[in-house]
Parts: structure tokens; sequence; C-alpha cells
């Protein structure tokens, strides 16, 4: 069991994601309860609640392609600690707001840093570890930042049952700002400040993103996580609780179950689903990502045709194992490709714009879904499995296009040819 948790990675790399996990765990502790505090503890309406919540992923959303052009430039190093040093004070900051101003200049400078950081990570990740390494690497980072926000969300629970007050609610926005600090501190003291590549010419910065847009395989790659992450991981996150509790026999406890053994799949298999999906070619390992989000979301669908409660329980659990596997194909096997087709020199833009491509999914899925929900709930499901069965079989086509380890290794050697 024990083996196949076995990375191989340099100890910067653990070092860097442990601090992730501390991270993460931070996180956790605030996430599930943002709202309630702003409405409850700091008497916001709801709907601006909401929006200042939103702000800090649309303020994340903006910063990430700056931050890709400062990766291009200078160290991930530095710039790290600086995201995380800001995202460290936005969030604490959150702990002393009592008009709606405040809490939406925290949201900025909170969700700034988190966009700076966020690619940063990737970047000072992919820059301390060899090519082959790449696939665990990420591996690594995902399965740190799930465990950090699920053990931070389990322990912010049972606080907020026991003390559901102001003090509370500031000493956890506090925790988590010092845990970014605590994580800016790792950074600084445990990790080298490596570079990929040597600095790029004027004339290669000057290109840009321009640049990168004439990368069609990569755009294509981009446009296909996007419609993934919004058909798998966005639908199930945001949209399967209110379907479950208004169209199927489960309820709040069940669909905590649910949750729990996604998230819990994820940080068990993830590293070693790494080493299947290195076994596999990248087109079919896509596809078969696909057909998993489509397979999983279709069978949300039975847990509609049963009265039982157990039964529902135990369909939709396969349906969070099902979506879990997908999961973890996918972020391995995208974010290497990625990193793959970079050139050195731009790598900080291509990472940035791949994370992008999170932002919107998980931003579109919720949408969409929501929109679905109350005119024609059924559809949500079916179309999207209809949508990630056509994603998976346009990236199956693109074959020897997509850059693969195991098609390099299979073509024979170009022999020398012999002067007559």
């Amino acid at each position: 069991m024990f083996a196949g948790w076995r990375t191989g990675l340099p100890r910067p790399v653990i070092v860097l994601q442990a601090g992730t996990a501390v991270n993460y765990f931070g996180t956790g502790l605030i996430l599930p309860f943002e709202i309630i505090y702003l409405h409850q503890a700091r008497g916001f309406p709801t709907a601006t609640a909401g929006l200042v919540l939103a702000a800090v992923m649309g303020t994340a959303a903006v910063v990430t392609p700056f931050s890709g052009a400062l990766l291009d430039r200078f160290r991930a190093k530095p710039i790290l600690i600086i995201g995380n040093l800001a995202s460290a004070l936005g969030y604490a900051g959150f702990a002393f707001v009592d008009r709606p101003w405040q809490a939406f200049v925290c949201s900025a400078v909170g969700g700034a840093g988190f966009g700076v950081a966020s690619t940063a990570n990737q970047v000072l990740s992919l820059t301390l570890v060899s090519a082959e390494q790449r696939a665990s690497s990420i591996a690594l980072r995902r399965v740190a930042g799930n465990f950090g926000l699920g053990s931070g969300a389990t322990v912010a629970g049972f606080i907020v049952a026991s003390a559901n007050d102001l003090r509370a609610f500031q000493a956890l926005y506090l925790f988590d700002g010092a845990t970014f600090a605590v994580f800016a501190l790792v950074v600084l003291v445990g990790i080298p400040n490596a570079r990929l590549a040597n600095a790029a010419s004027a004339s290669d910065r000057g290109t840009g993103f321009r640049s990168v847009a004439h990368d069609r395989l990569f755009l294509i790659l981009i446009a296909a996580n996007i419609v993934l992450i919004m058909t798998g991981g966005a639908l199930f996150s945001n949209i399967l609780a209110p379907f479950a509790k208004a169209h199927t026999p489960v309820g709040p406890d069940e669909i905590g179950v649910v949750f729990f053994i996604n998230t819990f799949f994820i940080v068990v298999a993830q590293i070693p689903a790494t080493r299947v999906v290195k076994r596999m070619r990248r087109t079919h390992a896509l596809a078969a990502t696909s057909a998993l989000f489509a397979i999983g979301l279709l069978a949300v669908l039975l847990a509609t045709l049963t009265s039982s409660t157990l039964s529902a329980t135990i369909v939709l659990a396969g349906v969070a194992i099902v979506i879990a596997i997908g999961e973890c194909a996918q972020f391995i096997v995208l974010g290497t490709i990625v990193a793959d087709l970079a050139p050195p020199h731009l790598l900080g833009r291509y990472m940035s714009l791949y994370g992008l491509s999170f932002t919107a999914g998980v931003a579109l899925g919720p949408a969409v879904g929501g929109a679905l929900l109350a005119t024609s709930p059924n559809a949500i499901w079916w179309g999207g499995a209809l949508a990630a069965a056509l994603i998976g079989a346009g990236l199956l086509r693109l074959g020897d296009r997509i850059p693969d380890p195991l098609l390099q290794a299979q073509r024979p050697p170009r022999l020398p040819q012999l002067d007559e």
C-alpha cells in the first residue's frame, strides 16, 4: 500500500507540498462558513456576502495572467512568497471587517495573492523536478491541497458547532491568515531559488501571450479542460447536492457522506493513479477521463429511480468514486501535457492560462447547472454526459499531435544513412 505512495520526488518538493497542505488546511477552516460568518456574525445580506466571495475568485482570475507574465521574467520563489503574504493580509483582515467595503478590500487583496501564489506554486514545483517527475509532482500537490481542505473543514465544523460566535469566526480567519504566512516562511527557508531555464531574450519576451495564442493545440486543450471541469468537478461539487435533496430520497447526512467519499478517494488514489496513467497513451487517458465523467453523470439519474435512501446513497457514492477517478487522471495528464508544450521562457504564461481554465470551469458549471436546475434538472446530467463524451472523442482524434513519452519510446531509432 505504502509502496504506491512513493513518488521519488526530491526533498524540496516534499517540503513545498507540506507547506501547501498547511496552507489549504487554513483555507478549509473558513471555506464552508464564509457566507455564514458575513451574514450572521457581521450582518451582511446574503447577496452581499456572495458578492464578497465572488470578488475573491474574480480578482484571482484577473491577476492570474499577469502572474504568468511575471513568472516568465522573475523566479517563482519570491513571487510565491509575495503572493502568500498578500493572502495572509487579506484573509486575516476578514476577522475585523464590519462594513461591506472593508470586506471587498480584503477580498481583492486576498484574491490577488491567491492568483499570484497559485500559478507560482505550479511553476516552482516544475522547476524542482525533471520532466519524468512532473506527473508525480502535480499529483502530490493535488493530494496536499485536498487533504488540507478536507481536514480543515472537518476541524472547523467541530469548532463552529461548539462555539458559534464572533470570536470563534475571528480566530478561524486569523489562523487562516497565519497559514499563508507559515507557507511563505517554509518557501523562504526550505525551497531553493531555482528557475527552469535561462531568461528569455527581449524578442521572446516581447511576443508574450501572442506567442501562446498561436499554439492551437494548447488552446484546444484549454477549451477541453474548461468543459471537463464544468461537466465533471463543478456539476458534482455544486449541483449534485441540491438536485439530490430535491429529486432523490437522500438527505444532508447522506450527501455529506458522498462528498467525503469523493475527497477521501482523491487523497488516497491520486498518487497511485499516477503510476497507472503513466502506462497509458495520453490521448487514451484523456478519453478515459471523459468517459468516466459521462458514466458518472448518467449514473446520477439512477438515484432518482429508487425510493430507498440506502440504495440512492450507494449509487451516489459510486458516482463520487467514478468522478474522483476521472479527476485524478485529468489533473495528471493535462498538467504534464501543458508543461511539455510550454517553451521554457513562456512556462509562466502557459501555466497561468491553464490555471485560469479551472477558474472558468468552476464558474460556468454552477451557472449553467443552476439555470437548468429549475427548468430541466435531468438535462444537467445527460447533457453534461454528452458534452464530456464529445470532448473525449475530440481529444482522442488529436492522436500524435499530443506529446507522449510512450510514443517516443516506441518509435525505433533512426539509423544513419550510408554514403553510396
